[in-house]
């Protein structure tokens, strides 16, 4: 079986680490390591770890101080640890449960890739007592550096990267940060021409917590978060810090990678309609009509 390290970012956990922690011993997958980074923890996360570590018998845990700088930085710390690149790398976050394939069908749709590939999938999600509540978007079309630029095709708690995309993003992370390890992962392997694998399937319950819960009666709520999001300049701002990080590698970048990151800086630094012909001509897109249509209004605002 191939090397694999789950990259684990924790802080103030305790209520649900238990439950995910069991959730990846149960793993189909024999052998596998655990890297964990805590960011500070002020509750019973690092008793749950220590108890954790000392009964695994199915690699190693190591648990190390986090940056706290927040989640993105502490992933970019785990992304650093020396000799993980040897594998596979998934990511996991605290609170979630992994179903018994979630590594195994990672590995699995990622196995005949040689280049740079990322994995990432639909989520089932649960709510705080772990009831289902429903699935993510299920995205259709073709992930892409195109659609990377302005969306990330699935959470990070779904991704697994294989060993040529784990040396490219670790590289990377030796030079830059990012908004977040999940969207960074997938613009950086499609734009170095690698490939991003989608599963329809679900293979994990993606906790929702009451602060975030995507029920019924809360995605209007969710939607018009988003737009507000759009008109502060907080998706203007995402992008801004994702173009200076894909700059900060881009000799990593393939040539029509370079070509579409120019076209849409182009169409960002404008408005109206030289913004939407400017969109229009970089080709990008994002997964769903909904959120095409919020893109070329952005483009019309001069919001993106």
């Amino acid at each position: 079986m191939a090397k694999i390290t789950v990259l684990l970012a924790t802080y103030n956990g305790a209520r649900f680490l238990d439950e995910q922690l069991a959730s990846l011993a149960a793993q189909d997958v024999p052998h596998f390591d655990i890297v964990v980074s805590d960011d500070g923890s002020t509750d019973g996360t690092l008793d749950i770890l220590g108890r954790w570590r000392k009964g695994w018998n199915k690699g190693t845990v190591k648990v190390r101080s986090g940056p706290a700088k927040g989640f993105a930085e502490n992933f970019r710390s785990l992304l650093l640890t020396p000799g993980i690149s040897d594998g596979y790398v998934a990511f996991c976050d605290q609170d979630d449960v992994w179903d018994p394939d979630k590594l195994s069908a990672a590995v699995a749709a990622l196995a005949g890739e040689s280049g740079p590939a990322v994995y990432g999938a639909r989520t089932r999600l649960v709510d705080e007592q772990n009831k289902d509540i429903g699935y993510s978007p299920l995205f259709e079309r073709q992930p892409s550096f195109r659609n990377a630029i302005v969306q990330s095709y699935a959470g990070g708690n779904t991704m697994t990267l294989n060993p040529a995309a784990a040396a490219l993003v670790t590289e990377s992370c030796k030079r830059t940060g990012f908004v977040s390890h999940d969207w960074w992962s997938y613009l950086l392997v499609t734009g170095a021409g690698g490939r991003a694998i989608y599963d329809p399937q679900s293979h994990i319950a993606y906790r929702q917590h009451e602060s975030n819960l995507v029920g019924n009666n809360r995605a209007i709520l969710a939607k018009l978060g988003r737009i507000k999001m759009l008109l502060r300049g907080t998706f203007s701002d995402w992008n801004e810090r994702n173009l200076a990080s894909l700059r900060a590698c881009s000799d990593m970048l393939d040539g029509p990678s370079r070509e579409t990151m120019e076209k849409f800086a182009k169409a960002r630094a404008s408005a109206g309609w030289r913004g939407v012909t400017g969109l229009a001509d970089s080709r990008v897109y994002r997964q769903t009509v909904p959120g095409n249509v919020s893109l070329w209004v952005a483009a019309l605002f001069g919001k993106i």
